[in-house]
């Protein structure tokens, strides 16, 4: 049985490609959740830092 060992060969490359694939779409998941966080966290502070800020002597004419 000579064709064994190319459809074993076969089967890992593909194993090899889906976990790659798997692995990149974690990492950018969790990017993208950490940016969101950051992104959550840095408008809480600026609606915390400016609530009692008068507006521009444009706004109020």
């Amino acid at each position: 049985m000579t064709h064994v060992p190319f459809i074993i060969a076969a089967y890992a490359v593909f194993v090899l490609v889906l976990g790659s694939d798997a692995l990149g779409s974690w990492l950018r998941l969790r990017l993208a959740r950490r940016q969101a966080l950051r992104r959550q966290q840095r408008l809480q502070a600026r609606a915390k830092a400016s609530p009692g800020t008068p507006l521009a002597t444009e706004l109020t004419r």
